[in-house]
Formats: C-alpha cells, sequence, structure tokens
C-alpha cells in the first residue's frame, strides 16, 4: 500500500510538471506551481526531486503509463507488424498533443550529457518489456523475420523512433509527427517482415 501510495504521489508530480511544461514552457513554470497542481507538498517534492531539472528525466515515465494503456486497449488478434505500427501512431500523437519539440530536445539533449541514468535506454522500462513480447510472440507466429534476435529487432525499433524524434525537433515541428512516422515508419521496419532479401535487413 505504501509503495502504491509512493507511486501515485511521484506520478501526480509528474503529470503535473508535464501539463505545465506543455501550457507554460518550462522556464515559466516554477516547483511552486507543480506542487499546486498535483495537490502535493513541498516535502513530497523534494523527496522525489532535487528540483525542476531533474523532471526532464521522467518524460518517458509519461511514455511507459501511455503504453501500459495501450497494450490493454490493443487487439491480441493484430498481427505484430500491425501492432509495433500501432504503438509509434499513439505515442508520436501524444507527443505532439503534449510534449512541446523544446521539452522533447531538453530531454535527448540530457540524456546525452547525463553521467547517469540513461532513462531513454531502460531496458527495464514497460516500452521495451512489451516491445520484447510482442517481437517475440511475431517471430513464434511466423509474422516477423527470425534472423535476428529478439534484442536486436527491440534495439532497431527504438533506435527508429529515437531517430525520428530527434529530427522533428532538429526541424523545430515544423511537419505532422504522426503523419510523417506513419509513411516512412514500415521502410525501417521492413526487414522485420519474413522473406525480406537478406541485403535489406543489413540497415
Amino acid at each position: 500500500m505504501a509503495k502504491k501510495k509512493a507511486r501515485n504521489t511521484r506520478g501526480k508530480i509528474i503529470s503535473a510538471a508535464w501539463s505545465l511544461f506543455y501550457e507554460q514552457g518550462y522556464e515559466g513554470t516554477t516547483v511552486e506551481e507543480i506542487i499546486e497542481l498535483s495537490h502535493t507538498s513541498k516535502g513530497s517534492f523534494y523527496h522525489y526531486f532535487d528540483g525542476k531539472d531533474a523532471l526532464l528525466s521522467t518524460l518517458s515515465d509519461l511514455f511507459d503509463e501511455k503504453y501500459e494503456a495501450l497494450q490493454e486497449s490493443m487487439d491480441p488478434c493484430m498481427p505484430a507488424m500491425e501492432k509495433l505500427l500501432f504503438l509509434n501512431a499513439e505515442l508520436f500523437g501524444m507527443i505532439e498533443n503534449s510534449v512541446s519539440t523544446e521539452l522533447l530536445a531538453r530531454l535527448l539533449s540530457t540524456q546525452l550529457v547525463t553521467n547517469g541514468e540513461r532513462h531513454l535506454l531502460d531496458h527495464k522500462r514497460i516500452y521495451y518489456r512489451l516491445l520484447r513480447r510482442i517481437i517475440s510472440d511475431g517471430q513464434a507466429a511466423g509474422e516477423l523475420n527470425t534472423r535476428r534476435n529478439v534484442n536486436e529487432m527491440v534495439k532497431l525499433y527504438a533506435l527508429s523512433e529515437r531517430a525520428l524524434m530527434y529530427d522533428w525537433c532538429l526541424c523545430g515541428g515544423e511537419y505532422a509527427l504522426r503523419d510523417y512516422a506513419s509513411r516512412v515508419f514500415p521502410s525501417f521496419l521492413s526487414s522485420f517482415l519474413p522473406g525480406t532479401p537478406e541485403q535489406s535487413a543489413a540497415w
């Protein structure tokens, strides 16, 4: 019960922070506003976070919350490739509607220079566990290529998503992330399909 309450408190702070970051910008948001919106206390805030900067790395928590909801709503009969494309479309739609390019760029940059944990690469995350399950099941059903092992394919999927997010930030969000990904992501994942020529799978 205590662990669940702690997760709820931390989750409220994270949700409030990113809502404010999106509405009024990172620089325009104060710790006091985050505490007020989350209906927590100053003590609770500083129990979980050293300050506002520490919240930048929690964007991966929001992503995982989205994936947790998606894995419950996703049709289990959907082919593996469709599941992978569905997850990408839903995540990128969420990013477009709730995360500015400035905030996403901040997250990506902090992951490049941090001496601590790189949250985006944490393979214990729901994100990676869900991808491993979908790909493993897809290989077992003959829907996905078996020339690569599951971990290699998960890495390629995650790498492709990060590349698209990085380019979106680099271009200042001048195009629709979800729509663009819907056109190019299938090409990125084409080597996942059975019968793909060996040379196409070498990227």
